[in-house]
């Protein structure tokens, strides 16, 4: 509407400017007409100049000819010949006609007498009037009529705005409608391409936004290899079962795909993945006939399946189903087990924790049954510990009967003249000579504190492999946790031993895990130390994960490191990664370390690691574990 009221005022401008024109047209030609009417009036009376007669009759003979208004004679002689008709000053007339008055008094001195006249313009007047009422009437009456159309014609814009307005400002709420191109026609036909193409493409960026927004969902939520449920998801689920007035009662499983470290380690990450698939598909065969069920991956290895409204029975039934797929895997998949399913039953109102703990036990107990083995746990018995208790309890045997078994990782040398060795990877069986899954079996001895315990034997069976097998040749390393190696008792002990066996010693390379070193930098120097002292040597594994690495390594001088295998992983696409690991080559060159990449997995990582000069290499495309032979022969080395 502010253009309306600007065209307004430009027309009230236009129109005025043509009123004054027509006035002044009218005023010039009235004023023209009454030159002409003076001229001949002033002839007429120059013929009378020597007029001695009566005034009065100079009148009339004046009239003839012309109109007066006022006529007054004054004769100097004779005051009987003096006449005066009309008015000097002109009646009231119309506001037009008082702005063409024109009043011209006439003053004239004849011989007897003087002669003042004013003369009548009342018929030009009404005349000139007339005309420019008709004019000023055409004019503001075009004025009017051109008013009123822009009036409609701003109405029609507002009312079109008004419905662009409501269109864009349903744009922000995702609302599109349909745009009715007959509300916008004429000059408002590019406003209603542009809206519709504006619609169409914010549309299109909306279903984009809404994609991408569901992939990040899928990613937060849903685990990217298994298709499962995330740890947040499970929470949140795990939390509405156990509300007060949740109503509900049903089964909670957990599976434990105890193998993907060992396959990892032995087949590769992709391995890895595949072997977690699989099991999320079994673990969905097997379900199939509840659709209720909820599936979730909480950990790395840890599944958690919530079975509404079955009872336990029901729910063992269909472990029971799971078990027996699991075995078939078994025997394809080349393993000592599978996975271990621990099952237990939640009600109305119970504590997340409590349920969660019940699981774990469950599955804990099943670990210690043999391969695949499910346990079902129905409430706590007061001991939250008791499937670690289990877990004591097998540990204690495999000390007794010394069940432990070898798998030897090659390291390739990326040089002729580099020393290398082969990495020992200890595997632990029960008292039916079924595998246990080590991971578990080292953080339950770390867990009741008999990781020393745990980790003399593996040096006792090594020292007694290689003196009953002369055939073995090279370095060998093995794995010792971190606590062991910080406890002065225990690097007394391993120091007697070595003592004794200093041919055996010089052939062994202890290889402990770089964080648990670091938190005890003293403890580690002494222990770097002692079994140098014994021409023993020490790796630090998973090198590169800490904040303190390069200090570290500089003051304790190991003999070899190991990097993280997330520097492997990224090694090729991420030059950042390389340049770490390259400032991390040339530090432990200047001081005789010796740096080894782990996890190398394809072609690609293996160049990309030999063009970084590493001393050495190691991983499934390097070389895959295989099991050691050992001789059963008894050493006293105790």
């Amino acid at each position: 509407m502010t253009s309306f009221r600007y065209s307004q005022l430009f027309l009230v401008f236009v129109f005025c400017g043509l009123t004054y024109i027509t006035y002044s047209i009218n005023q010039t030609n009235f004023a023209h007409s009454r030159e002409q009417e003076l001229t001949k009036y002033t002839a007429s009376i120059a013929t009378q100049s020597n007029w001695q007669g009566n005034g009065k009759a100079l009148y009339q003979h004046l009239t003839t000819s012309f109109n007066f208004q006022f006529f007054q004679y004054i004769d100097t002689n004779d005051s009987d010949n003096s006449f005066t008709h009309g008015k000097l000053l002109a009646e009231s007339k119309s506001i037009i006609q008082n702005i063409y008055q024109i009043d011209i008094p006439l003053t004239r001195t004849l011989a007897n007498g003087r002669l003042q006249v004013k003369l009548a313009i009342d018929k030009e007047l009404t005349a000139v009037s007339n005309r420019f009422e008709y004019q000023l009437l055409l004019i503001w009456g075009t004025f009017l009529l051109i008013s009123v159309f822009n009036l409609l014609l701003a109405a029609l814009h507002a009312k079109k705005l008004r419905y662009s307005c409501k269109i864009i400002d349903d744009l922000p709420n995702f609302t599109f409608h349909a745009i009715q191109k007959s509300k916008l026609k004429g000059e408002f036909t590019p406003l209603a391409k542009v809206l519709e193409s504006c619609q169409s493409n914010l549309k299109a960026r909306v279903d984009e936004f809404n994609q991408a927004h569901e992939k990040l969902i899928r990613t937060a939520f849903q685990d990217p290899i298994t298709g499962f449920g995330t740890r947040a998801k499970f929470t949140e689920k795990l939390n509405e079962i156990c509300l007060p007035n949740s109503q509900q009662l049903g089964v909670l499983a957990m599976v434990r795909a105890t193998e993907l470290g060992a396959i990892n380690q032995l087949h590769g990450r992709e391995a890895g993945d595949d072997y977690l698939t699989r099991i999320a598909n079994h673990i969905r065969k097997s379900l199939v006939k509840s659709p209720n069920a909820y599936f979730y991956r909480i950990s790395t290895a840890d599944f958690a399946l919530i079975l509404p409204d079955i009872s336990l029975k029901d729910g063992t039934t269909i472990i029971e189903q799971l078990k027996v797929a699991f075995d078939e895997y078994q025997l394809n998949l080349g393993t000592d087990s599978v996975a271990y399913i621990g099952l237990c039953p939640y009600l109305q109102g119970c504590d997340p924790v409590s349920l969660m703990t019940l699981a774990d036990t469950a599955v804990s107990i099943a670990q210690t049954l043999g391969p695949n083995s499910f346990h079902v746990q129905q409430k706590l018995t007061g001991d939250e510990l008791f499937g670690d208790s289990r877990w004591k309890i097998a540990i204690d045997d495999i000390l007794k009967r010394k069940a432990i078994k070898f798998y030897a990782q090659p390291i390739r040398p990326c040089r002729t003249n580099i020393e290398s060795y082969r990495e020992l990877l200890s595997r632990f069986y029960n008292d039916q000579g079924k595998f246990l899954p080590t991971t578990t079996v080292i953080a339950m001895a770390e867990r009741h504190g008999m990781s020393e315990e745990l980790d003399k034997l593996v040096i006792l069976k090594t020292l007694s492999m290689l003196i009953n097998m002369p055939s073995l040749t090279g370095l060998f390393g093995i794995n010792i946790s971190s606590s062991s190696a910080n406890q002065e008792s225990f690097v007394a002990w391993l120091k007697n031993i070595l003592v004794r066996q200093r041919h055996l010693a010089a052939r062994l390379v202890f290889e402990v895990s770089e964080s648990g070193m670091q938190t005890n930098l003293s403890a580690t120097y002494h222990f770097i130390n002692e079994v140098h002292s014994v021409g023993a040597r020490v790796s630090i594994e998973r090198f590169g994960l800490g904040f303190t690495s390069f200090k570290f390594f500089k003051d304790v001088r190991p003999d070899f490191i190991k990097l993280d295998g997330s520097y492997t992983q990224g090694i090729i696409s991420d030059t950042h990664n390389q340049f770490f690991v390259k400032m991390i080559i040339d530090i432990a060159r200047k001081l005789m370390i010796k740096v080894i990449a782990t996890s190398v997995e394809n072609q690609q990582e293996k160049l990309a690691m030999e063009q970084l000069l590493l001393d050495g290499l190691q991983g499934y495309y390097i070389a895959k574990p295989t099991p050691l032979i050992t001789v059963s022969k008894s050493e006293n080395l105790k």
